[in-house]
């Protein structure tokens, strides 16, 4: 026994060993991160810029669920279009202009000198999603009026997207001003229509591709760098590398109708919702061990404690703690697995008539771990076992995979996290899941760099205006974000030499 125990508590001493020695060799960078040492940019106004932005606010540039602008409501994106040509002469003398057949979308050509350079590709889009009915008088500012209130631009678009919109107008104007003649093109698409399907950067990606162009990076909106995050509490600069891909399901159950004076123990809807309830108890699976998650844990367990970095760093043992950790709240379980949210619901016609057909709609942000049909089989196997149901696609549903991983290891990345971390002042900066949907998703089409960043700094008040009561960017922002794009251009065009 005395043998046994030395044994055991020599295993022990062992085990406890490893994970501390493998915990102290963990964190840092994903490997092959350049270096990238930043260019002067020429002088840009914030508060020149914020003007700007309060201007392209009041452009009501709204897309509903039911389409793009049709003819005669393409009013407010003819008129924005019109002021950014008024507003930025330099690059649009610069630059060649032309619209995206088939809707609102704008394309920029600035041409470089060397055309065995692939070009950058920045992007960003023209309209906004509505504001709420009967909260107008909730914003600081009023949603449409483009207002400055202590510091900030208040309105709708001011976050997603018109801020970036404008102060890419404004970096690549004050390079033209300046006499900047790039080496590499500068492509700049406008999409008009990326709130309700994105089918304007989808035609001008496919437009870029029949010209055979494949450009060395692809840009658009998407993370930031955020202060007080919910990962660390620190300030953090995220970079997405990928994003997640979408997929709605329809999920009906027919049953036999009647009555509901004599209702029967199982009725259908009774079997859709332990259908939904079984959905939201198994869970697809997360795997952890796959960029981006890996880098980005490996990048944030320097600002996390010692007990949370040896979860990290042992997953083989401690792995179940990590992911937990993620599962308790909404955004970290979004970044580790595909999700599954019930949102609509339908039944019977009559408080008092028991439904025949049962039917919910489930909406799913499909993880780059897996595959749409992957997750249309998990439901198929979640829900075997109720009578009656049927899983099939969204008539008329948006279908798409998760967009490819990006690499971190080439001058793409490292420009970026160069922008991030000055933006940061010096924040760590690491790759991440983009949980929504962007344009920048077409763009994996005709170039394997496809990121998601935008130079700016914001907190949790900042983000909470995104498509809610008070969105809103700094005017300091606006800076950042002007200066850091014409970073980016120039710290690209010096990749020539």
């Amino acid at each position: 026994m005395k043998q046994l125990l030395i044994g055991l508590g020599a295993l022990v001493a062992i085990v406890f060993g490893v994970l501390v020695v493998r915990t102290l060799m963990y964190g840092g960078a994903p490997g092959g991160v350049q270096q990238v040492e930043l260019p002067e940019t020429p002088e840009i106004s914030a508060e020149i810029a914020a003007e700007h932005l309060t201007e392209a606010i009041r452009f009501r540039t709204i897309t509903l669920q039911g389409g793009d602008p049709r003819q005669g409501q393409e009013g407010p994106w003819l008129e924005l279009q019109a002021w950014l040509e008024e507003t930025y002469p330099a690059f649009h003398a610069a630059a060649e202009k032309e619209t995206v057949p088939g809707g609102y979308t704008l394309l920029y050509t600035w041409e470089g000198s060397d055309p065995s350079l692939d070009p950058l590709l920045l992007m960003a889009h023209q309209d906004v999603v509505p504001v709420n009915i009967g909260t107008e008088g909730d914003w600081t500012g009023a949603p449409f009026a483009g207002e400055i209130v202590d510091g900030y631009v208040y309105g709708r678009g001011a976050m997603d997207d018109k801020g970036s919109l404008v102060a890419l107008m404004e970096a690549l104007d004050a390079l033209a001003r300046d006499g900047f003649e790039p080496r590499r093109t500068v492509l700049l698409q406008l999409g008009h229509d990326e709130e309700v399907s994105g089918s304007g950067a989808e035609a001008g990606i496919a437009l870029l591709k029949s010209r055979g162009v494949t450009p060395v990076m692809a840009l658009d909106e998407g993370f930031m760098v955020i202060e007080d995050n919910p990962i660390t509490g620190g300030t953090l600069g995220l970079i997405g590398v990928a994003e997640k891909g979408y997929m709605t399901l329809r999920i009906t159950v027919s049953a036999e109708g009647g009555h509901s004076s004599a209702p029967p123990r199982d009725s259908a809807t009774v079997r859709l919702a332990r259908a939904l309830v079984a959905l939201d108890e198994t869970q697809m699976p997360a795997d952890l061990t796959k960029s981006p998650t890996s880098d980005m844990m490996r990048v944030i367990s320097a600002d996390l404690g010692f007990a949370q970095r040896m979860a990290m760093a042992n997953q083989w043992l401690l792995g179940g703690l990590v992911e937990s950790g993620f599962s308790g709240s909404p955004q970290g379980n979004a970044m580790i697995r595909t999700t599954t949210a019930p949102t609509m619901l339908a039944g019977s016609a009559k408080e008092n008539v028991l439904a025949q057909r049962a039917t919910a709609i489930v909406n799913f942000r499909v993880h780059p771990n897996n595959t749409v049909e992957e997750v249309m089989q998990h439901v198929r196997d979640v829900t075997s076992d109720i009578e009656g149901i049927e899983v099939a696609p969204l008539d008329g549903g948006i279908s798409s995979e998760a967009s490819p991983v990006s690499s971190t290891g080439n001058r793409a990345y490292g420009v970026l996290a160069a922008v991030a971390r000055k933006a940061g002042e010096g924040a760590p900066v690491a790759p991440a899941l983009v949980i929504g949907a962007t344009d920048a998703r077409y763009a994996s089409a005709i170039t394997e760099d496809v990121y998601r960043f935008a130079p700016s700094v914001v907190g949790p008040a900042d983000l909470a205006g995104f498509h809610g009561t008070n969105e809103r960017l700094s005017v300091e922002n606006m800076g950042r974000l002007a200066r850091g794009y014409a970073q980016i251009v120039l710290a690209m065009d010096e990749a020539a030499e």
